[in-house]
């Protein structure tokens, strides 16, 4: 939700980042990794014990994970496997850090499993439609708002980190939102091919 209605706010913060990487010669695939490497390494250092330094590399590797489209746009270097590795990256650096916590907290684990099949319910539908849409001819790839998007994702985790006690609290709220986001995803989808179909038929 935030990243669909707030981005227009902060972008022009990205947009000076995106234009320092490119003096430095940065290419968008090089930054998606190194926020890639950053988020895998925020999981570690939570397993480790370090959770207020895992917590500040897990927000630089978010917001490099966002400069790098912006830099892709800047240099006019957007791919397709610039989008594949943006969205299977993001997925893992969120499955890492679920998994951490799991370790160092194991009342949360059953409440984490429960998220991450929401993950994977809401992420299904988003990949299906949009592999879909794109088949159509209509766009690359076809992005679906829903109520907890990346933005949402970090906040949650955040609070996670900074209050162990209310971690499960925030677990199951986070996963309601994520179904809810799903089920967003999923209606939208149906009338979406619901009405192409029907005016297809009408124009037969």
């Amino acid at each position: 939700m935030l990243d669909t209605h707030a981005r227009k706010y902060i972008q022009p913060f990205f947009d000076g980042l995106a234009r320092l990487f490119f003096k430095l010669g940065v290419s968008p695939d090089t930054l998606t990794i190194f926020a890639f490497v950053l988020g895998l390494l925020s999981a570690v250092l939570l397993l480790a014990g370090y959770a207020a330094a895992a917590l500040i590399i897990l927000w630089i590797s978010g917001i490099l994970d966002v400069t790098d489209g912006s830099l892709a746009r800047l240099t006019r270097a957007s791919s397709k496997w610039g989008a594949v590795m943006d969205l299977i990256f993001d997925r893992t650096v969120e499955t890492a850090i679920i998994i951490a916590f799991a370790f160092i907290d194991p009342p949360t684990r059953l409440p984490f499993v429960f998220l991450l099949s929401s993950i994977i319910f809401s992420f299904s539908i988003f990949l299906t439609v949009g592999a879909l849409v794109g088949k159509k001819g209509e766009k690359a790839f076809y992005y679906q708002a829903g109520l907890a998007e990346r933005t949402e994702t970090f906040i949650f985790f955040s609070l996670m980190f900074v209050f162990p006690y209310w971690r499960i609290f925030f677990i199951v709220i986070f996963t309601i939102m994520i179904y809810i986001t799903g089920c967003q995803r999923l209606y939208e989808a149906y009338r979406y091919f619901k009405l192409n179909t029907e005016d297809n038929l009408h124009s037969d």
